[in-house]
């Protein structure tokens, strides 16, 4: 069947869809329209197994961590982003493959945590970036993640400040919604450890969860699937009580294979998880966080930087030691 007819199905299937409580603004289903998840060629994996050959954990990072569809993350470093994101859905595209995107440039990202602190150098600016995110992905399938932590980091902050963020969430999905038709985009709900369940539905529904396809949890963590998805399903219990619709979720499996043994900063004796693919109790099991990029300057990465590749730490994952 060729792309052009799938796309025309999709959306001729999901028209129903458009009348459910609280759906995204999205018809088509980017999942339908392509013939697999997109392998990013340049990921960091990828780029530590080109470059050294002759290592002797190469072969099976390069089997199990490199070839494995992953998300690729997109912020201050990615350049001009619109033309970022459009050449790496444009490639995935050619491929007919569906790519997974993270948007990580929130004005006072990771404020209290720190360790990926950062970002847009204010809401207005980053409300030009989103827009051109979305700009340059346009028309063409794709899965974005949207700001891994940012309705979980409230901690120190003020509610004049929280109410800024929920508008930058908001106004990002509107531009989503406007210009990228084909991408299902996740809003990022954290963690089980975070936030208790009513408390996460209240911040998403505030931040605008009613356009968005669904949520994300568990990004960059370790604990595992079945503790995210009872979190995940009783998060949507609160939302058909409090608001009245319900949304889909995705986990992030790609190093929660032994769990988490309470650190979440380059903790040891980790282990990759399922590889992405649809079901699982979730609507989607993906790779968000390469398995072997760092965390921070922490733990089994002390004097490594945020998402450095760490090889060592990454063959460990593989065997879970």
């Amino acid at each position: 069947m060729s792309r052009r007819l799938r796309t025309l199905m999709a959306a001729l299937c999901a028209l129903p869809l458009a009348f459910a409580a609280a759906p995204s603004a999205h018809a088509a289903d980017p999942t339908t329209m392509t013939s697999g998840f997109y392998v990013d060629p340049d990921s960091s994996a990828k780029r530590w197994v080109a470059a050294n050959p002759g290592d002797g954990r190469a072969a099976a990072i390069n089997a199990s961590i490199a070839n494995t569809p992953m998300a690729r993350w997109f912020g201050s470093w990615s350049g001009t982003i619109g033309t970022a994101t459009g050449a790496y859905v444009g490639a995935a595209d050619q491929r007919d493959k569906l790519p997974l995107l993270v948007a990580y440039n929130i004005y006072n990202r990771d404020y209290c945590g720190g360790h990926s602190a950062g970002g847009a150098a204010s809401p207005s600016a980053y409300a030009n970036w989103i827009a051109q995110f979305a700009g340059g992905i346009a028309g063409r399938p794709a899965i974005v993640i949207l700001e891994p932590d940012s309705l979980g980091d409230y901690g120190c902050m003020t509610q004049a400040q929280i109410d800024e963020r929920e508008a930058m969430l908001t106004g990002a999905l509107t531009e989503f919604n406007r210009q990228a038709p084909n991408t299902w985009v996740y809003m990022d709900a954290g963690n089980p450890r975070w936030a208790d369940a009513a408390t996460m539905a209240r911040r998403l529904h505030e931040a605008g969860l009613r356009q968005a396809h669904g949520f994300s949890l568990n990004v960059s963590n370790y604990i595992t699937t079945a503790e995210n998805t009872a979190y995940g399903n009783a998060v949507n219990s609160e939302l058909a009580a409090r608001y009245g619709y319900t949304k889909p979720f995705v986990v992030d499996t790609s190093r929660n294979g032994n769990g988490t043994n309470g650190q979440w900063c380059n903790p040891s004796g980790r282990r990759i998880g399922t590889p992405t693919r649809t079901g699982g109790g979730a609507e989607m099991l993906l790779w968000i966080k390469t398995p072997g990029e760092s965390d921070g300057n922490c733990g089994v990465g002390t004097g490594s930087t945020a998402g450095q590749f760490l090889p060592e730490v990454a063959y460990k994952m593989i065997y879970g030691y």
